[in-house]
């Protein structure tokens, strides 16, 4: 055998299988991911629930970098709005990532169940949001892959906390980074533009989750035919690139101005001149005053189109992310962070690849997947009655898998002839 072919070093020690499961019992699959499959774990010693993430290495290279990634991030972070990691086994093929269990719904269901959200909920969940966002900043950590898909109430009280999860895609950083990664309705015009970018990446994320929780329509959206992904993004990254978005009315009639101006302030385009999270938590809109209680806005037809259908189907016929599947019927509707009753429903219902983990080379289509008090039922009760009594439209038809798989050359070549265009 040639000398090359010899490899001199030390053997890496492996968790045997067996360590695995004397320590957790492993329940049946909640949902099955891109990259990884969750379970349902209990504590043999403790009997506390968690949730578990297996990783196999053979399913390639990919995978196995999404795992030590987010190992690496999580095993760095330590805060009361970021889902913690709790144990990590390594054998030789698999991972297994224990986390806290969020039991708890996402925020983006919610939203799409009542069809409203007040300000001062708004103010509640982004100053949480933006609490965990300025403590990874000061890691040199950048999130990349905020949007409300990853926003989870972390337990089902009225006043639970929300809780950011899935860091498959975050980034240490060490200087600027160049790969261009995210869901396309939240990327920051110089990720759309292929130019290098840090923490402002997040801080415009933050904003986009702001304007939609706010008006129930995504800031970005191009009315091209559903089944042209191409031209689509290529239009949706033109508007991104401008800075192309408006407070429109009615959705925006009753919204404050220290809102709208936080609003803004997070989407400047020019990143150098976008407010960073911590300034963002010092803006007067993050203090919610009076203006918190003015109505709340119907949630859109177009908003509805932020989740891909696969993934509304599998969200509403299983539990969310980190949840147990067999949680109990909901509270009042009123209750944002109450599961729905749904999602007691067909345990393990696979999930499209956009909420999994995903290559941070890649651009997952759209709709593809966090210590303050969640929305106050008091305040959406007090905004219902001002709502206009219709029902809201239904959700759009299924859409080919192409677009929810992972899939991303079309929309990086849409990104970089948008990008000439307005170079």
């Amino acid at each position: 055998m040639p000398f090359g072919c010899i490899t001199i070093g030390e053997k890496k020690d492996y968790n045997n299988p067996s360590e695995v499961t004397d320590k957790y019992d492993l329940g049946q699959i909640v949902k099955s991911e891109e990259f990884c499959e969750i379970f349902r774990a209990k504590d043999k010693t403790t009997m506390k629930m968690y949730t578990c993430k297996k990783f196999l290495k053979k399913d390639g290279r990919k995978v196995r970098k999404a795992a030590k990634n987010e190992i690496l991030i999580l095993k760095m972070v330590k805060h009361p709005n970021i889902l913690q990691l709790v144990d990590v086994f390594e054998t030789k093929k698999e991972y297994f990532l224990f986390l806290e269990l969020a039991t708890g719904r996402e925020v983006f269901d919610w939203i799409l169940d009542q069809g409203y959200y007040s300000e001062r909920d708004t103010s509640n969940v982004v100053r949480q949001v933006l609490e965990a966002v300025a403590y990874l900043h000061s890691l040199h950590i950048v999130h990349r892959n905020l949007k409300l898909e990853n926003l989870v109430y972390y337990n089902r009280l009225k006043h639970s906390k929300i809780v950011i999860s899935d860091f498959h895609l975050a980034k240490l950083e060490n200087g600027l980074i160049k790969d261009p990664c995210g869901t396309p309705e939240y990327l920051a015009p110089e990720v759309v533009g292929r130019q290098r970018y840090g923490q402002p990446v997040d801080c415009w994320a933050t904003g986009v989750i702001m304007y939609i929780l706010l008006s129930g329509n995504p800031p970005f959206y191009d009315e091209t035919d559903d089944d042209d992904f191409e031209n689509h993004d290529k239009n949706l990254f033109r508007k991104i690139l401008a800075g192309d978005y408006e407070f429109d009315s009615p959705y925006w009639d009753d919204i404050s101005d220290s809102a709208k101006s936080l609003v803004a302030r997070l989407m400047e385009v020019d990143q150098d001149l976008r407010l960073t999270a911590q300034e963002a938590i010092n803006h007067e809109c993050s203090a919610c005053g009076p203006s918190s209680l003015q109505k709340a806005v119907r949630v859109t037809t177009i908003m509805k189109r932020l989740r891909a259908p696969e993934q509304s189907d599998s969200k509403a016929t299983g539990p969310a992310a980190g949840a147990p599947a067999d949680v109990a019927a909901p509270p009042a509707a009123t209750d944002p962070s109450a599961p729905s009753s749904s999602a007691a429903e067909a345990e393990g219902a696979p999930a499209p690849a956009p909420v999994t983990e995903l290559p941070v080379t890649e651009l997952p289509a759209a709709g593809a997947e966090t210590s303050q008090p969640a929305p106050q039922a008091g305040a959406a009760e007090a905004a219902a009655p001002a709502e206009p009594q219709h029902p809201s439209p239904a959700p759009r038809e299924a859409e080919p898998t192409t677009r929810c798989n992972g899939e991303a050359s079309a929309a990086l070549r849409a990104a970089a002839e948008a990008g000439d265009e307005q170079g």
